[in-house]
Parts: C-alpha cells; structure tokens; sequence
C-alpha cells in the first residue's frame, strides 16, 4: 500500500435552524489517497486491494477516532466510501471497502453489529466523495442515516484512489422524523 496522503475532517454542530443542541452533534472523517495498483489493467485476482482494505479499516478507523477525541464506547456509528481514479474501475471501490475493511474498523471501535454502509464512484480532482453514515449497531436507528462529504483537490490523479472512513456520535442534529432510536434499539441482529 502506497499512501500519498491521509485527510482528517471533524465536524462539531452547536446549533441547527437557531436551536441550541442539549449536546454538539460530532462526526469526523479520515481519507487516505493510495496508489492504485490495478490502474489502467485489467486484473483477475484483486487480493492486494482487499488486504489493503484491511489495513485502511485499521489505520482510517484510528485516525477518525481520535479526531473526533472520544472513547470507543461513544462511536454510534460509522461508514465508509472510496473515490476511484478514470484509470481505475469501479471493481477496485468494491475490493478495497467490502471483503476485509469492516472487520478492522468493528475491532478498532470495539465492535458494530450492522453492516458498514458504503459508496463507490468515480471522478478525478476535487470531486466531492460522499461517506453515507448508519448506526453501528442498528440499521434501522433513522436518525442515524446521515453523511460526510470530502473534496481533495489534488485527489485522485488518474492512477489513485481515496478511500475515506467517517465516524460519528449522536446521528443528525434535531432528528425528528420517526423511527427507531439510539435509546430504543436492542442492537443483537445489526437491524434493531
């Protein structure tokens, strides 16, 4: 794995629409732009990306973590989403964030029941990568469903990829649309 650069972004909301929050809504985001193995080949055997997949979960995991300088046991949720180079395919998103990221991110976090929500897209220099947000533990905790958005100006070149992981603390500011909540979920099946 060949990293260019990593990327932190944390976020902290006081006030939404003229309401102060009884507590900030926190999120922070952690990207590393790689050198794309595969760019502008044709491969079969995608390993090297999964492997690098799982040594992201780990390192992107921690790097978010301790931007948003909080224990383990405040995370709520997370998600993750890679941004591919014209040189690359889509193929080599999906090889670096479903076969081995989650579990590194899940061991980093002390764990998380539902699957790690995900985005794949490609484009060149400063295009915005959207990082979907879920609870980590429920998928269905709607106030959860939420995003980070990163732009890198000089990121991807052609040959590149970023790949980006987001944390957060408490959903979205002022939700109230319905649903599950933190507070009423079972969190055993990953779904309630």
């Amino acid at each position: 794995m060949k990293i260019r650069k990593i990327i932190t972004l944390a976020e902290e909301v006081r006030t939404e629409m003229g309401q102060t929050l009884a507590s900030p809504s926190r999120r922070a985001l952690a990207a590393a732009v790689i050198e794309n193995p595969f760019a502008g080949v044709y491969a079969d055997d995608l390993n090297d990306l999964m492997e690098t997949g799982a040594k992201l979960g780990d390192l992107l995991g921690r790097e978010a973590l301790a931007a948003l300088g909080c224990a383990t046991s405040d995370v709520q949720g997370y998600g993750k989403a890679a941004l591919v180079g014209e040189s690359g395919e889509l193929e080599h998103a999906a090889a670096l964030l479903h076969p081995q990221l989650g579990a590194p991110l899940r061991a980093v976090l002390g764990g998380g029941k539902a699957l790690v929500p995900s985005s794949k897209s490609m484009g060149g220099p400063g295009v915005v990568l959207d990082v979907p947000l879920g609870h980590k533990d429920a998928a269905y905790v709607r106030s959860h469903f939420d995003g980070m958005r990163v732009s890198i100006p000089d990121a991807p070149r052609p040959a590149e990829i970023v790949v980006a992981v987001a944390l957060h603390l408490t959903g979205r500011p002022l939700p109230r649309v319905g649903g599950l909540t933190h507070d009423d979920m079972v969190g055993e099946d990953g779904l309630r």
